[in-house]
């Protein structure tokens, strides 16, 4: 199993690829289309076979950078005057 930041390193960002938004290892899979796709039913093992350049830790390296994500993630009280 890899460390947290070997994982994270295998989340790319590179405005000349997907615009931008964070990607696997470069590739034109972002980490997106991933979460969409297992939160829709769609099964790891069924994402590895139409995406046969992902690997397995790919998958740990998503929930790694979205957990990362709701880490860093503030919420402030707002107050509503009435």
């Amino acid at each position: 199993m890899l460390n947290t930041e070997n994982l994270l390193s295998r989340i790319t960002i590179n405005p000349k690829i997907m615009l931008g938004k964070p990607t696997i290892r470069g590739m034109r899979i972002t980490v997106e289309q991933i979460l969409r796709a297992l939160s829709g039913g769609v099964s790891e093992q069924e994402l590895l076979e139409e995406y046969p350049e992902l690997e397995k830790e790919d998958f740990q390296a998503v929930f790694a950078y979205a957990t990362w994500l709701v880490e860093e993630e503030q919420v402030f009280p707002v107050r509503v005057s009435t």
